[in-house]
């Protein structure tokens, strides 16, 4: 079984460095795309850029955990979990024609098992061996989206790239920059949280202190508490722009980030923590190992729905603006460099 789950792993393009006790893979499908950031742009109604967020229909503006306790909040989730309420987002993906146009590129569920849903993104917790659970109101961020170079994102995060898939089986290869060629199957983002937290703070002003990176397999003294790693895997069906004659006259890859990075480097990821109860601890503890092929999560102290359960727990937008057809601008006049 162990020789099985490290192929499994190997496939499911997990980080080398994870030595999985506990896979906990599900489908989380799409909640809804608007602008609104409530973990970096509190309150703010816009916020700067776009985002696709799945996960509990508590979402909204500023999800203060003070006064907004996700589980109690939230009436339904976009993921198969019932138990897990928290919000998972990123950037949207926008594909920039020749003559400047832009279009926004939906996301699909995974052909490896979760192909039903409607959109969204695959989310693994994993561990190495016993990890504590999140606790109420814990937050945090990976990644910046000011980043224009691989050198300063290497620098800085681990873990962060990009997949140009041949087919659904499609492995190895990974990118910390956009695809600069069609990729027949899409392009598959994946996004991966440090694992190690300093034990005190749910927060930090920049989002990100408070949780560090191991060295090698042990966390820091500055951080000492072993927390699961947090894992999003985003398929964004860039197949109706692989035509090369709709691409820029210079060869230049056509895709951006909503945040305006045509590089990729910026990419970057948000996660609230909202599982009921003790839910997540007793999988870790359960370690629990989900099919990385197929729709079986394999948790039995969880408690799941469908896929077509989970695609009916949507939300609507509370920003009005145009985000589908052609564009000749990324919503919120956000500048391309």
């Amino acid at each position: 079984m162990q020789l099985r789950n490290l192929a499994l792993l190997a496939a499911a393009g997990i980080a080398p460095s994870v030595n999985a006790a506990a896979t906990l893979r599900f489908s989380c499908s799409q909640l809804v795309v608007e602008r609104l950031d409530p973990l970096v742009n509190p309150g703010e109604n816009p916020s700067p850029h776009l985002h696709q967020v799945v996960g509990g229909n508590a979402f909204n503006v500023t999800m203060d955990p003070n006064v907004h306790d996700l589980p109690s909040t939230a009436t339904c989730t976009s993921c198969t979990p019932v138990e897990d309420f928290s919000n998972y987002w990123t950037a949207v993906l926008f594909f920039k024609a020749r003559n400047g146009t832009l279009h926004r590129v939906n996301t699909f569920g995974n052909e490896l098992g979760f192909s039903g849903a409607s959109g969204g993104q695959t989310v693994y917790y994993l561990t190495s061996g016993k990890a504590t659970a999140f606790k109420p109101g814990f937050r945090m961020t990976v990644g910046d989206p000011t980043i224009r170079t691989a050198e300063e994102l290497n620098r800085r995060y681990k873990y962060m790239d990009f997949t140009c898939l041949a087919t659904s089986m499609t492995r190895g290869g990974q990118t910390t920059h956009f695809p600069t060629q069609p990729c027949a199957a899409g392009i598959m983002v994946s996004i991966r949280f440090p694992t190690c937290w300093d034990g005190k703070n749910l927060d930090s002003p920049d989002h990100q202190s408070h949780v560090a990176y191991p060295n090698g397999y042990a966390c820091p003294s500055t951080h000492p508490v072993v927390i699961p790693q947090v894992f999003y895997e985003t398929y964004w069906d860039t197949r109706p722009f692989n035509n090369k004659a709709e691409w820029p006259a210079d060869g230049s890859q056509p895709f951006v980030w909503s945040f305006g990075d045509k590089t990729g480097y910026g990419i970057h990821g948000d996660y609230v923590f909202g599982w009921k109860g003790d839910a997540l601890q007793r999988a870790l503890d359960a370690n629990c190992n989900s099919d990385l092929f197929a729709n079986r999560i394999n948790c039995p102290t969880l408690q799941t729905q469908s896929l077509d359960q989970a695609n009916k727990c949507t939300k609507p937008r509370t920003v009005t603006e145009n985000l589908d057809g052609w564009l000749t601008s990324l919503p919120g006049g956000m500048p391309i460099n």
